[in-house]
């Protein structure tokens, strides 16, 4: 493997994981990789046609490509109190009433959990995550679902929450809600993909210590956030999951992919989670 690609996304928790990786800080025998840097739902359409090694995904997409990839122990995003909001324009509406909803990709956890949990809601709209808010507060639409730094801003666009669907998925499981995780190629090879999982380790460590150093390529991608709201983000999405999935997690994503399949919204599959 002359080089490799490593997909993630420009938010936050994502930028400070892989800041060592992407600068040569961390480093893999085989080279460094080719960084594909992109919206989640773009990094789940990418994986779901097997074109890159190692990514970052939604863990609804993990149900489609199991035959390809596996599952990380690291790098993980899951958690309590860090799930998808519904959030509305309107004063008045109520959850049961939702009809029609806009989303941030038809592959990211949040749509599955909207289908888990709102099964009586049809009409799904895709948008980019980060232009649902704009949309709503200029009354565009009426109902969003919203995700990553999203739930800190929300009020500020007027907006108000009609659901937190992880919140939600915590009463019904008791489980942490499991958001997205780092999947790579089966064709790999089990030392090859045990090296990557130790590297993002070893990544994560660099950041945490090297904070400042990292700083500027985290805010660079955060587009507007101010400094706060990225400090919120990074420490609401990067906590003891994403060191190691451990027992907790694994069930979580086990008892999620588990629904989707009862529920028929992903294919059975004979192939495990893990390598």
């Amino acid at each position: 493997m002359a080089s490799w690609t490593l997909g993630f996304s420009p938010c936050p928790n994502d930028t400070y994981i892989f800041y060592a990786l992407a600068h040569g800080r961390v480093t893999l025998p085989w080279g460094q990789p080719q960084l594909i840097i992109r919206d989640v739902e773009e990094l789940n359409s990418m994986v779901m046609r097997r074109a890159l090694e190692v990514s970052k995904i939604s863990f609804h997409t993990l149900g489609y490509i199991l035959d390809s990839y596996v599952l990380l122990k690291t790098g993980a995003a899951l958690g309590r109190g860090c799930g998808p909001l519904l959030v509305t324009s309107s004063p008045h509406l109520t959850p049961e009433k939702v009809t029609r909803v806009v989303v941030p990709g038809i592959y990211t956890t949040a749509t599955l959990l909207l289908k888990i949990l709102f099964p009586w809601v049809e009409d799904l709209v895709v948008m980019r995550y980060d232009e649902i808010m704009p949309a709503l507060s200029r009354r565009r639409e009426e109902v969003g679902l919203i995700i990553h730094e999203g739930r800190f801003t929300y009020s500020t666009y007027g907006l108000r929450c009609l659901a937190d669907l992880g919140e939600e998925w915590e009463k019904e499981t008791g489980l942490p809600i499991p958001l997205g995780g780092i999947v790579a190629k089966r064709s790999l090879e089990r030392e090859r993909i045990r090296a990557v999982e130790e590297a993002i380790r070893a990544s994560l460590e660099y950041a945490k210590d090297h904070l400042e150093e990292a700083w500027p390529y985290i805010k660079g991608h955060a587009q507007e956030m101010d400094d706060q709201v990225i400090k919120n983000h990074i420490h609401l999405y990067v906590n003891q999951f994403t060191y190691h999935l451990g027992e907790d997690g694994e069930r979580a994503v086990r008892e999620l992919l588990d629904r989707a399949r009862r529920l028929e919204i992903i294919p059975p599959s004979i192939h495990g989670i893990f390598e």
